[in-house]
């Protein structure tokens, strides 16, 4: 066996003392330090705090100056300072997930797609992977059942076959066997000290088409709204989030979970080693590959490069090995090798199976409608 094969051995052992290989990236817009970028937005209006911020209740932690909730993700303190979530753990999982399906990486896992009426998916871009409702009511599903069932039984063998980056960037079968294994592979990126900015506009169209007589002028508010939907008519946007200027630091936050790794089992008497060997050389893979910079519209990240990264191989006792890098070209090839030992899964094809949804709906809207009879009856009851 190579010397290769064995490097990171002592991490994977039951006994190992290494708890996590961890890195702090820190992080520039494109434009330069001073640009404003653009947080994911989430949708608040039907949420709690979205309801009492519409009714007038103070919210702690709501920006002051903006007339309703914004929809970033950003939490104040009471010294002053804020936090904002620039890109979420599954986001990041999300997108680093993806580079397996390109070259040199496919050959390091199964190809696995499922047609669903014309367009085809590859599970790698399955958000739930092995546990997404394109999997679910596939022809997959009895296997991958299968395979969750042997997970909680001690042996992820069957799953790394199938879906591997399940182990990797962590899943959880919640509508199915309830089956849940961690991320070995975590990262999120957060932007410190921010302050939230708004933007209006104002759509013009090119002729007025009432004054020039094409067009009836609109009688009430809903043919005005319907007339500048299509653009016939002015369209105002005023006040909406404009982004957020960083006067403190944006960062990526990453963790190799080695703790979650070494749960692996492969069985009652079988040797975890190959499997965990496989595992690593994927979370290697993606741990060390550089990352897309171009997250959204407004929000492209470049590497600060005034600042490098910093890792650390964080040990259970909290002693830490600083700048333990590994270079991605390493971590590749230790990849390729490992995974020509344990075995890459066969590539498979499955269809969607629309029935299969179709009755899941129906028993679904079923359930539903027997838990509100239940309820009303409960509340006839205790009147």
């Amino acid at each position: 066996m190579s010397e290769l094969v064995k490097k990171y051995d002592n991490w994977l052992k039951d006994d190992s003392d290494v708890a996590a290989l961890v890195m702090r990236q820190w992080l520039v817009p494109l434009e330069g330090e001073d640009a404003v970028i653009f947080p994911p937005t989430y949708t608040l209006a039907e949420t709690d705090i979205g309801n009492r911020f519409n009714k007038g209740e103070p919210i702690r932690g709501v920006y002051k100056g903006q007339n309703g909730p914004m929809g970033y993700n950003i939490d104040w303190f009471e010294d002053g300072t804020s936090v904002c979530q620039i890109d979420s753990v599954g986001s990041q999982a999300n997108r680093m997930e993806p580079i397996f399906m390109r070259e040199p990486y496919k050959e390091l896992v199964p190809e696995v797609i499922i047609k669903a009426g014309d367009k085809e998916v590859n599970l790698l871009e399955a958000g739930h992977r092995a546990a997404d409702a394109i999997v679910r009511f596939s022809d997959l599903r009895e296997e991958l059942e299968e395979a969750f069932k042997q997970v909680r039984a001690g042996d992820a063998t069957k799953l790394a076959r199938i879906a591997p980056t399940s182990l990797v960037f962590g899943v959880w079968d919640s509508r199915g066997t309830q089956v849940k294994f961690p991320r070995v592979v975590r990262s999120v990126i957060r932007a410190f000290k921010v302050k939230p900015l708004h933007r209006s506009a104002q759509y013009i169209p090119a002729i007025d088409y009432v004054g020039i007589g094409l067009l009836d002028a609109p009688g009430e508010k809903k043919q005005q709204d319907a007339m500048s939907e299509l653009g016939l008519s002015h369209a105002p946007a005023p006040w909406s989030h404009g982004g957020i200027l960083v006067e403190g630091e944006i960062r990526r936050d990453a963790a190799l979970n080695l703790v979650a790794l070494r749960a692996l089992r492969a069985g009652r008497d079988a040797d975890p080693l190959p499997l965990r060997r496989y595992i690593l050389g994927l979370s290697l893979v993606a741990f060390t590959a550089p990352q897309e910079t171009f997250l959204r519209e407004g929000c492209q990240l470049v590497p600060d490069p005034d600042r490098p990264s910093t890792w650390s191989l964080v040990k259970h006792d909290g002693s830490r090995e600083e700048n333990f890098e590994v270079a991605h070209k390493q971590a590749l090839e230790y990849a390729k090798v490992v995974a020509k030992e344990f075995g890459v899964g066969p590539k498979k094809e499955a269809n969607f199976n629309e029935k299969k949804a179709r009755d899941e709906l129906d028993r679904s809207k079923q359930e539903r409608k027997k838990t509100r009879r239940a309820k009303l009856s409960e509340a006839d009851a205790n009147q």
